[in-house]
């Protein structure tokens, strides 16, 4: 209800405005944060560090690191779940682990001691431990390689790599929207029995190559990369089972040459199946299918489709005792866990209803329970919960109005949670899997927490146009004053599942400096966040972008209805897909929003790769006036505003074409803009380029939104 009150421009009257002068009185008794406080890190003890937990050692105990009196140095302890009784842990904490050093692999062991494993001029990359620890898998020149640690006998596996055939290392494409950016290109899959490898083969001879060009040097040079745009050839694809003491490729029953995507395949516990995800190209029907390993001949276990799309399954695991196996799937417009016999029909709907499954944390095959993370109390926290896969019986394990981060133990007997909201500083639990604190881990909490005039943040809601109710977050200024209005900064990301909004700890001293200084500052989630599952995202089929920026034009029509707000400075901010956001601002929503800061912003989808894009909106032939509708450049004559568009000229992601695009289109029409790019720079950037970016971002904030002069402390 409090929300809903909060929705009617009357919510704020005179008594609040009394209860604003009187809470203005007692901020001026303590102090804000210095300059030197909110950006030179000096010490403000508002917040402490909590317990360093980096894994659970077994079921019964985890690893905690924590200072050294004597050395100063991080040490390991292994503490008791059940007494908390702490005793050094002697063993390296990560095991034996590899790495490349010097363009070779290392092996560090157990003992702490390193040895290298290969002597070869060309770099070896993304070295991979057997589950056995008898070998390491790796690729170099684009080719697949093992070797024996204990030998160190080579085993060359392809031949063919090139510069457009690689095997086990990925294609652009596949790293950036398949596989993942956290598997570093790697596209090989050791089975848990140590014997078999499966991997990926890639023929990118028919993906167009983009040019990227370096300014380096004299003459400057091109770096020419295959990246497909909407509607272009895709990587050819190929997934193979390699024996790990060599031989012939078993190549999975497909063609390659097929307009088709495969997704992170997997191993079945006993390495005898192989499970590799399907999709087609338009990306509306996912299969799952066996692979048998020794023959390649394949069985489709799964199948479903959808009138949008369908995302990949980041597991699917074979439970009790593999004789079923565990799906989740948002094809009802939620996500939720299915549970399906082997021949691919469903055995059971383990959870349902107008709420979202996060995550599978943990399964307990023996006592038939999954524990699981979901948004189910509310859309804007995640709870711990576990069902039983007899009953479907849910419970939840995480308790209060607080948002969860859990690391769980192996089997599930415990778990440890890290829980904020807004309101409250991040706290650590241990808890046991009923549910039940067993101890207190920390509070982030620090002794001056209370000395400060620290702003706060709220968790409020706006309607859209066609009556959806989505969250937002407001920081108020510390220092408002009855009457006078304050300007309005709007960070916001704004891709499909991406939301930004949520009911967890969120201070940072920059945020609470630009709070001090009176700048509202607000981050908004539209309907195609997770806020509404599914369902919401389904909007946007065919149309990315325009939903989204219908909503944040709602949601700021309303920040504009408010007192307090000046409605001739409404700002936002954002990179990639927020920059993407931002650009629409000041163009399709120029009448609303007045000024925007875009950071590596696609500004035309037919610029973008192919799996993403073509997810939500089709190809460009089947889809060529939801494109136009779109494109940035499209609205460019309603912009009117005031925007700073910054790119980095190598962006290999976004290419630095969407923004000269857009500059060539407000150039022609005579608009005032700014300009700002990064040499050399990829999608983002750090070091000095941070530095300079962020201090122009607090530039454009001052002279925009505060209208002041940019203060010369900064510029030190």
């Amino acid at each position: 209800m409090r929300s809903e009150q909060w929705l009617k421009p009357t919510s704020i009257g005179g008594v609040a405005l009394l209860l604003l002068a009187t809470t203005h009185l007692d901020a001026q008794q303590k102090p804000d944060l210095t300059f030197e406080e909110a950006f030179k890190g000096k010490a403000t003890h508002i917040s402490k560090p909590l317990p360093a937990i980096r894994e659970w050692v077994d079921g019964e105990h985890y690893l905690e690191m924590r200072p050294d009196a004597a050395t100063g140095r991080m040490q390991a302890w292994q503490i008791d779940a059940r007494t908390g009784n702490a005793t050094i842990y002697t063993a390296p904490v990560d095991g034996p682990s590899v790495e490349v050093r010097d363009k070779d692999v290392f092996y560090k062991a157990a003992d702490g001691n390193s040895t290298r494993l290969t002597n070869d001029a060309a770099e070896e990359k993304n070295p991979t431990l057997s589950p056995d620890g008898k070998y390491v898998a790796f690729t170099r020149n684009n080719d697949l390689y093992s070797v024996e640690i204990a030998t160190k006998k080579e085993t060359r596996y392809t031949t063919d790599g090139s510069d457009v055939i690689y095997n086990g290392w990925a294609s652009w494409v596949y790293y950036e929207e398949i596989l993942g950016r956290p598997t570093r290109y790697r596209a090989f899959w050791w089975s848990p029995n140590s014997r078999q490898i499966a991997y990926m083969h890639f023929n990118d001879s028919k993906v167009p190559v983009f040019p990227i060009y370096s300014e380096k040097g004299q003459h400057g040079y091109l770096e020419n990369t295959r990246y497909p745009k909407a509607g272009d050839p895709n990587p050819a694809v190929k997934v193979g089972v390699v024996p790990v003491s060599g031989g012939a490729t078993i190549w999975a029953d497909f063609n390659e040459n097929d307009d088709q995507y495969f997704g992170m395949p997997f191993w079945t516990d006993d390495s005898q199946q192989l499970c590799i995800q399907w999709m087609n190209r338009g990306q509306d029907n996912l299969k799952i299918y066996s692979i048998n390993p020794n023959s390649g001949a394949k069985k489709e276990i799964y199948d479903e489709k959808q009138k949008t799309w369908i995302d990949w399954f980041d597991a699917v695991p074979f439970v009790q005792n593999g004789k079923s196996f565990l799906i989740q799937s948002d094809k009802t417009g939620w996500s939720h866990l299915y549970l399906y016999n082997l021949d691919g029909s469903l055995k059971k709907q383990l959870t349902s209803g107008n709420w979202t499954v996060k995550e599978v944390i943990d399964i307990d095959d023996k006592n038939q329970v999954i524990y699981f993370t979901a948004r189910k109390e509310a859309s804007t926290r995640f709870d711990l919960y576990k069902v039983n896969m007899k009953t479907a019986a849910i419970t939840r394990l995480t308790s209060g109005d607080y948002n969860n981060s859990i690391k769980m133990a192996p089997g599930g007997k415990y778990f440890i949670t890290t829980y904020s909201n807004l309101q409250t500083p991040s706290k650590m639990a241990l808890v046991d899997n009923n549910g039940k604190v067993v101890r207190e881990l920390g509070d982030s909490k620090g002794e001056r927490f209370d000395n400060y005039n620290l702003a706060k943040t709220e968790l409020k809601t706006y309607k859209t146009r066609d009556g959806l109710t989505l969250p937002l977050t407001i920081t108020m200024p510390v220092h408002m004053e009855p009457g006078k209005k304050y300007p309005i900064l709007i960070s916001i990301y704004g891709g499909p599942n991406a939301g930004t909004v949520y009911d967890t700890w969120k201070f940072t001293p920059v945020q609470q400096w630009w709070a001090q200084e009176g700048v509202i500052q607000v981050a908004i989630d539209n309907r195609s966040s997770g806020q509404l599952g599914k369902m919401g995202m389904n909007y946007i089929h065919r149309k990315l972008g325009i939903h989204e920026i219908e909503d944040y034009i709602d949601a700021a029509m309303w920040l504009r209805s408010q007192p307090w707000a000046d409605g001739s400075k409404i700002c936002m901010t954002g990179g990639s897909f927020g920059g993407y956001m931002t650009c629409m601002a000041l163009t399709y929503g120029a009448d609303v929003f007045t000024h925007g800061m875009a950071n590596f912003a696609v500004t035309d989808w037919q610029l973008y790769d192919s799996h993403y894009t073509e997810r939500y909106m089709d190809t460009p032939a089947e889809n060529p006036e939801g494109y136009k509708a779109t494109a940035v450049m499209t609205y460019a004559d309603k912009y009117k505003g005031l925007i700073r568009i910054t790119h980095g000229t190598m962006d290999d992601n976004v290419h630095l074409q969407n923004c000269i695009q857009l500059v060539d289109k407000l150039e022609n029409l005579n608009k005032h803009f700014e300009l700002m790019v990064y040499p050399g720079e990829r999608h983002g950037w750090g070091g000095l380029k941070s530095v300079h970016s962020a201090g122009e971002s607090y530039r454009f904030i001052y002279n925009n939104l505060l209208s002041k002069a940019y203060p010369g402390q900064f510029q030190q």
